[in-house]
């Protein structure tokens, strides 16, 4: 019996001894870096860093690479080898990570992968970013990527849409929380409907590299994704802006975060309200720049029932007003020109996350809904007084129900040799009902989709990732849209197979090459160009699907060279990136040239005969110490139609008139781009400087009843952003920020605005601003 207990106590002491005690300290100049993330490379050991950057692993004997990631630093790893009965002290020294070179995004695989592994290329817009450039919104912050442009279309309504690559704004697939919930009626006016202060971060993806999210990221995906509860915080900002130094544009934002001690659970609050008046350029009376109100609300919050599970919920309410035109003080119907509308918008989701102990399996649930219920007014008198008039200005009221709703389940697998395997099903659905009786308007479309994917990350070793995917649509489309007496329908019903290939090759340590190829497809149906109602001559434009219109196909080629070399202390990233997308049947709009009998313009939707955009993105990102930084990103392309595509049909009727044609995309410019640059002069002081450049275009101004349109070719433009910023501590827990600056310190601004209430209001392009000043201060524990 004693022999037998000697046996197992000298067993367990023998277990005992191969594992080895390793322990560090994590930090930064000398500070510790709490909760920072320690795991051995390749395996699912590690653990987190106590909030004093201490931490603590007991590992098998071997050679094993340590590694240690935090957000806002710059991955660090070191080999050891460890042996048993020994214990041994790693201490780990981060270097801030000033050139987002190891964040981790979504937005590549579906799965969270850093960026420097991901095998598409990722760009992430930051609240750093957004606070610099002094935006309000989505839309005011998305012009600082490469190959990224935001417009404004309409001086009535302040339409915006995002280009990407020199796509219109329906090419982009807009995800929030990784959810396509933005509708078409969303991206109308969805961009400037998305505060900044509820963001986390932004995800850009250019070209079809993300074709997994939907077969509508032709031109790429734009992922918001609002802020998540990371400890307890709070912060009040408001900010006044004097639009030409008169005009004021007024936010105020709150925001608040609670999370348990364990970091099982959590919690952010936020809420927005802004109040910005209407800006008249030209003295004409009539807007440039609509009175806008935005009160949000919303939360996002966590709960970890498990080490092995995660649940998410996320709420956003917006109400947003918007009116153009002229006469504000007065009822629409008693105006020349009037656009307003009045939005009540609801964005949710709940995710399930469950993970097998050796995180090598992951199956999520999740589901999402949009709802938007606008009332909207688009119409006046046109000038006139008549009682044909008076009828016609009664009846341009109107009501629009817009509802989004996703529900899906993804499975990840993980590999021993590394390798992953995604699969996922999903179903969308999108109805839209939008109605001006008066009008005889109506959009009344379903559309419905589902979705099976699949996704194989092959990494046979450390230089070489081959990410092969595809994703299976099945959707049906159920539409029937009227204008006047004009009846058109959509009955769609296709299976659509949207294939992916994306490469990523290290080159070197320092030099990464990725190359891609993904096909998309688009339905026939209205998108948000389709929702927009502009007035021309007095009269309200309408655009209608045209008889037996087919379904869009894309193929979108990508090749890129990513450099990232550091000189001692300067560290420096140089991105190269080719781009070619052709377009086969391409929804075009055509201005018919005819009136409808309440003398409104009518255009079609209408395929063309194919099309192609190709350029090249390039990017610079230098830091020479840690207090200073700079970026620029330049984008040189070319958007043809490979045959010439009418943008006027004459009908006859006026003998002075011609078929308008053209052989380029109309507003896109073949050369735009940016600069970005933030100076830390002291603890307390910061200076931010930025910019956009864009380049000369052709724009189409419709100078007649009819809708002729004169083609003209723009100026350039470069709108300059500077901010100073003050911050301090008045105690541990309690910092104030004050700020000043002006945005578009040139005052590069459009000069030759369409004037009155016959104005043209889709001749509108160029910064979304004059010169503007602004100050702003920020109190809270942030």
């Amino acid at each position: 019996m004693m022999l037998l207990c000697l046996f197992f106590s000298s067993t367990l002491l023998f277990a005992q001894n191969t594992k080895v005690k390793v322990s560090g300290q994590i930090t930064v100049n000398g500070l510790p870096i709490p909760y920072a993330s320690v795991t051995v490379k390749n395996s699912a050991q590690g653990t987190n860093a106590d909030d004093l950057g201490k931490y603590v692993l007991n590992l098998s004997e071997g050679e094993i690479i340590l590694e240690v990631t935090s957000i806002g630093y710059r991955t660090q790893q070191q080999s050891i080898n460890l042996v048993s009965g020994t214990n041994i002290t790693v201490n780990f020294t981060l270097i801030e990570d000033i050139l987002g070179l190891d964040q981790v995004v979504v937005s590549a695989t579906r799965n969270r992968i850093s960026k420097k592994q991901a095998p598409v290329i990722v760009k992430v817009l930051s609240p750093k970013l957004f606070s610099a450039t002094q935006a309000s919104s989505l839309a005011d912050g998305l012009n600082f990527q490469p190959g990224v442009r935001v417009e404004t279309n309409c001086q009535n309504c302040g339409f915006t849409q995002v280009r990407m690559n020199g796509l219109e704004g329906q090419y982009t697939q807009i995800l929030v929380n990784s959810r396509p919930v933005f509708s078409a009626l969303n991206g109308v006016y969805g961009l400037e409907q998305i505060p900044v202060s509820i963001i986390d971060r932004v995800e850009v993806v250019r070209s079809g590299g993300s074709a997994l999210f939907g077969s509508n990221a032709i031109a790429g995906t734009i992922n918001v994704i609002t802020k998540e509860p990371t400890d307890d915080s709070w912060e009040v900002s408001s900010t006044l802006a004097l639009i030409d130094g008169k005009t004021a544009d007024r936010n105020v934002n709150i925001n608040g975060s609670i999370v348990s001690d364990d970091l099982t659970s959590g919690i952010t609050l936020y809420g927005i309200y802004r109040n910005r008046d209407a800006f008249d350029a030209n003295g004409d009376g009539y807007s440039e720049i609509t009175i806008l109100e935005n009160n949000s609300l919303g939360a996002k919050a966590f709960l970890r029932p498990n080490d092995n599970s995660r649940i998410g919920l996320d709420f956003t309410a917006i109400r947003e007003y918007r009116r153009g035109g002229d006469q504000l003080d007065l009822a629409p119907q008693f105006t020349n020109i009037t656009e307003e509308l009045d939005h009540n918008t609801i964005f949710s989701g709940l995710d399930y996350e469950l993970f097998n102990d050796a995180r090598t399996n992951t199956l999520s649930t999740y589901t999402s809904l949009q709802y938007t219920n606008r009332d909207s007014y688009y119409g006046g008198l046109g000038g006139g007084t008549s009682p044909e008039d008076i009828a016609a200005a009664n009846n341009a009221f109107g009501n629009t129900k817009d509802f989004a709703f996703v529900i899906g389940t993804k499975f990840k697998h993980e590999f021993k040799n590394r390798n992953v395997i995604t699969t996922g099903i999903e179903f969308q659905r999108n109805n839209t009902d939008d109605t001006i009786p008066g009008y005889n308007r109506l959009v009344d479309q379903k559309v419905n989709s589902l979705g099976v994917y699949g996704q194989y990350e092959w990494k046979p070793n450390d230089k070489f990732t081959a990410l092969l995917g595809a994703r299976l649509d099945h959707i049906k489309v159920d539409g029937f849209y009227t204008i006047q007496d004009i009846e058109r329908t959509s009955d769609v019903s296709e299976t659509i197979l949207s294939p992916r290939l994306t490469l990523l090759y290290n080159i070197t340590d320092k030099l990464q090459f990725r190359g891609g190829y993904a096909r998309g497809f688009r339905a026939p149906q209205a998108f948000n160009e389709d929702l927009h109602i502009s007035s021309v001559g007095g009269e309200q434009r309408f655009v209608i699907l045209s008889e037996n219109l087919k379904s869009e196909f894309s193929d979108a080629f990508t090749a890129s060279f990513d450099y990232s070399k550091d000189f001692n202390t300067t560290q420096t990233n140089l991105l190269v990136e080719g781009f070619y997308t052709s377009l086969t049947d391409p929804f075009t709009i055509v201005s018919t040239g005819a009136s409808l009998p309440n003398g409104s313009i009518l255009e079609e939707s209408r395929n063309g005969s194919g099309a192609y955009v190709a350029g090249a993105n390039i990017e610079l990102s230098v830091s020479p110490i840690s207090s200073l930084f700079f970026q620029a990103g330049a984008t040189f392309q070319k958007s043809i139609y490979k045959e010439d595509q009418v943008l006027f049909e004459a009908d006859g009727s006026v003998p002075d008139e011609q078929n308008v044609i053209i052989d380029e995309f109309v507003r896109t410019p073949n050369v735009y781009g940016f600069l970005t640059s933030n100076w830390q002069i002291s603890k307390a002081f910061k200076l931010d400087v930025t910019g956009n450049y864009t380049g000369t275009m052709v724009v189409p101004h419709v100078v007649s009843d009819s809708g002729f349109i004169d083609l003209v070719n723009s100026e350039s433009f470069f709108d300059l952003t500077t901010k100073f910023t003050y911050d301090f501590d008045v105690k541990e827990n309690f910092h104030i920020e004050l700020s000043t600056g002006v945005q578009n310190l040139f005052d590069s601004y459009q000069s030759d605005f369409d004037t009155g209430a016959t104005r043209d209001s889709d001749y509108i392009y160029g910064p979304n601003r004059p010169r503007t000043l602004f100050i702003g201060v920020k109190f809270g524990d942030f």
